[in-house]
């Protein structure tokens, strides 16, 4: 029984040995990053501004692959089945770990145990906005119309479920009205029925908006966000226009599928780190209307359970369920 212990215990420690030289030698390869979008969207844009740098300094390809569907189940499932060598990873926005197992039935994936935390890599402001042809400048304005007619101001969102529905779900408690939630598959076809006039307000990441916020062609009228945004100084959050509990800030980060070595972990952490220092991705991302963030593993696993937790709270007493839209 002595010698089966030191046998195994030998094992181990040949094994350890064996993952430590792997993770000292990684990345010997091109490394992957799957991202749940189509390309040309937001997630895609910072995903492609990180890479780049992390290419330069992993000296290894880091590629994006776009894998959308399923609200980003499909690209998530990808990740968590993939062999934990640091060699596949998984750009994701909040909604893939944190929103769609709370709405979806039967997500093949467990995203508190199947995913090795790497690096948050940015927050993403949601922004309520309306065309100026509503006649509407502040979020009290909307209210007023809201509750004027219940249930028949259309405020559009990019899907049930998503960050900007769950900001409205949440604007919907906090201010006591009831909009008419109108869900999308995804912020173009919302954003091209707010500006034909279609429905009357919508919530999206910032990225997706910024350019028609500049042109005039809409009007912020409250962030959904813990602090207003860089880029709109001038925009209250909803909170600071007395609705309180309305952050439902959007954020990207980076993950690899679980039992990925530490150490390699840990290279990948630097490197998206060193990516987010570098003054030209940092000016290029608050220029787009992503913030920055970044931090350690550690601190991105505490995050994501938080969030995990949060969101099902409001899933539930919500009562918000997927119906395949």
């Amino acid at each position: 029984m002595v010698r089966g212990a030191l046998i195994a215990a030998c094992a181990a420690l040949a094994l350890a040995g064996a993952t430590a030289a792997q993770a000292q030698d990684y990345p010997t390869r091109p490394v992957r990053v799957v991202i749940a979008f189509p390309p040309g969207g937001p997630t895609d844009f910072v995903g492609r501004l990180i890479t780049d740098k992390m290419t330069a300094s992993l000296g290894q390809r880091v590629y994006i692959e776009n894998k959308p569907g399923a609200a980003g189940t499909v690209g998530a499932d990808t990740i968590a089945k993939a062999d934990p060598d640091g060699y596949s990873l998984f750009l994701t926005t909040s909604g893939a770990v944190t929103i769609a197992p709370h709405i979806m039935s039967g997500v093949p994936y467990d995203p508190l145990k199947d995913f090795a935390p790497v690096a948050l890599v940015t927050k993403v402001t949601e922004i309520v906005v309306v065309t100026p042809k509503l006649g509407i400048k502040t979020m009290k304005d909307l209210i007023a119309l809201a509750k004027e007619k219940p249930g028949a101001v259309s405020f559009a969102s990019t899907g049930i479920g998503s960050p900007p529905h769950l900001a409205q779900e949440l604007l919907d408690v906090s201010a006591g009205v009831k909009f008419l939630h109108v869900p999308y598959r995804g912020a173009a076809p919302a954003l091209t029925d707010l500006l034909g006039g279609q429905v009357q307000v919508l919530a999206a990441d910032l990225p997706v908006l910024l350019s028609q916020i500049q042109a005039g062609a809409l009007v912020p009228i409250g962030a959904a966000a813990a602090k207003r945004d860089a880029v709109l100084p001038d925009v209250p959050t909803l909170a600071e226009q007395g609705y309180a509990n309305t952050d439902a800030s959007n954020w990207y980060a980076m993950l690899a599928p679980a039992k990925t070595p530490p150490a390699v972990i840990a290279k990948l952490n630097k490197a998206i780190n060193d990516a987010l220092n570098d003054p030209e991705v940092h000016e290029k991302l608050v220029k787009s209307g992503a913030t920055p963030v970044g931090g350690t593993p550690q601190s991105l696993g505490a995050f994501i359970k938080a969030e995990y937790e949060k969101w099902g709270k409001v899933v539930e007493e919500r009562g918000i369920k997927d119906t395949g839209q």
